[in-house]
């Protein structure tokens, strides 16, 4: 039951954020793009003030961090030493029945998250069994159903992870069979083989087609930071620890690209690779793990939505990686990754380039190529996130329900809305006025159409903090109601104290 009810908030956010123009399928008259979206006025809004929020806190709070803004085309061999050319491979199997395609490790890691909910269940049942003397890890260790399935994950991990380094996708295939694994939609086991799939979009560059080359849309921003590690440190004249900071678009071809803003096949990265001295990188790499969890949570969103999840098994380039994950209403899923990435990249550029690409010492006088840290999270998936935390329904004393948008006002599409009470009596004209005073400093809203209780609700499904309303009485003394969306309460304040309210509101805490 509580699954359904979760999908059943996920469906209600995807419809929310469509009929208030937050977030459209793409060419929707067309008949929208597979995991391809729009985003709409006030998403739009939303996803500017994310961004900003994210640049102010790792470019405007940190003097040794700098940003780029680099191509989405490069040159193909930046692919080639990056080894997304070799190794950006996801293993893909189709099912024969229902001509749907997988990937064949999420089909396996389904299998395994299946028996892992198995024993949650025992450990949970004996929890609540015996209370407080509850011993979890000498139950899991001794319960006979718990050890029976913990054996079997062990045993599935020991052979599929070995065969996935291996490249060994005949073993994959083979899993796969023993597991019994059956498609989802036809419930058949009459899979394909197993075969590499890679992620980058490729096109051609060139005038004419015979002399063209073959190029990539980037499936990362990372690339871009590191060929112009020199350009950087040079022209910004910074000394080691320093970072460079870039967001944009980045494109992967997914095989299964799904649940809305969650996995796309066009996105935008925001990611910070922080250069250090060789030996120091795990210092560094604890420090903005550390940094990072802060930064969400001065969204405002309480800690339990969030979990670090360290990575055992370890990408080519890392010597340490962790990712903070975020309770999604499709649950636990991955928001930002922090990598120790070593001197990889810079090493790899260096060899396939054959430029030095390293960094002078003042103080010790030598010359080494720099570690990198990386803090790498997903535009849409940081937006998906404040989206879901924000959405509520509210049942109201008078027995009505509204739905709210709890958005933390510094990020929120409007700050404000201005509502004349009535359409006539030289409301509209002083509402304008007002209006235009704070149209400079903030995002407004004006509306007059509707009730104002209708217009109020409204105002909550977008998530603006404040409705100020001109009624009979702004005329006689120049005064305004103010409303907050939070509380619903209002208060009368006087018009020249608007802007100071709102920015008292808005007003980030530098984290």
């Amino acid at each position: 039951m509580h699954m359904a009810s979760n999908e059943d908030v996920f469906k209600k956010i995807i419809s929310h954020a469509k009929e208030y123009g937050f977030v459209f399928p793409s060419s929707e008259i067309y008949d929208g793009l597979s995991a391809v979206y729009d985003y709409g006025p006030f998403g739009v809004e939303l996803k500017n003030n994310i961004r900003e929020y994210w640049w102010k806190s790792m470019v405007q709070y940190h003097e040794n961090i700098v940003g780029v803004d680099a191509a989405i085309f490069m040159h193909p061999t930046v692919w080639k030493a990056s080894g997304h050319v070799d190794a950006f491979n996801d293993p893909m199997i189709d099912n024969k029945d229902s001509k749907k395609r997988y990937r064949a490790d999420v089909l396996i890691e389904d299998h395994m998250a299946k028996i892992e909910e198995k024993i949650l269940k025992e450990v949970e049942k004996a929890r609540s069994r015996f209370g407080e003397s509850f011993d979890e890890k000498m139950f899991r260790e001794t319960n006979p159903r718990v050890k029976e399935n913990q054996d079997k994950i062990d045993a599935i991990r020991t052979r599929f992870y070995p065969a996935l380094d291996r490249n060994d996708l005949e073993d994959v295939k083979k899993l796969i069979e023993e597991l019994g694994i059956v498609c989802p939609i036809s419930g058949s086991r009459n899979w394909t083989e197993v075969r590499q799939f890679n992620l980058m979009f490729s096109t051609q560059m060139g005038s004419v087609n015979e002399d063209a080359n073959e190029i990539y849309l980037r499936p990362e921003t990372a690339q871009g930071i590191f060929v112009n590690f020199l350009n950087v440190q040079k022209t910004a004249r910074m000394k080691i620890p320093f970072g460079i900071a870039q967001t944009g678009k980045a494109f992967r071809n997914e095989i299964v690209a799904r649940q809305f803003l969650f996995r796309m096949r066009e996105f935008e990265q925001m990611e910070m690779q922080y250069f250090v001295k060789p030996g120091e990188e795990l210092t560094w790499y604890e420090y903005w793990k550390q940094q990072r969890m802060k930064w969400h949570l001065s969204l405002g969103i309480p800690k339990e939505k969030y979990r670090f999840h360290n990575h055992e098994k370890l990408a080519h380039y890392a010597n340490a990686a962790a990712d903070i994950e975020f309770h999604f209403p499709i649950g636990f899923k991955e928001l930002e990754g922090i990598h120790s990435r070593t001197d990889f990249d810079l090493g790899a550029h260096q060899k396939y380039s054959g430029k030095k690409l390293q960094y002078f010492d003042t103080e010790t006088n030598e010359n080494y190529v720099p570690y990198v840290v990386e803090t790498s999270i997903g535009l849409d998936r940081t937006f998906l996130a404040v989206l879901s935390h924000a959405y509520k329904e509210e049942k109201l004393e008078d027995g009505s329900e509204r739905v709210v948008l709890s958005i933390p006002a510094f990020l929120a599409p409007i700050k404000v809305a201005v509502l004349p009470l009535v359409k006539k009596d030289g409301l509209p004209e002083k509402a304008r006025e007002i209006m235009d005073t704070l149209m400079y400093d903030y995002r407004c809203f004006y509306e007059e159409k509707d009730t104002i209780g209708r217009r109020y609700r409204r105002m909550d499904a977008l998530g603006t903090p404040f409705a100020i309303t001109i009624d009979h009485q702004t005329l006689k003394d120049n005064t305004v109601t103010i409303r907050d969306r939070d509380t619903m309460r209002q208060e009368r304040i006087e018009v020249s104290k608007i802007s100071e309210a709102v920015r008292e509101k808005i007003s980030t805490s530098s984290f």
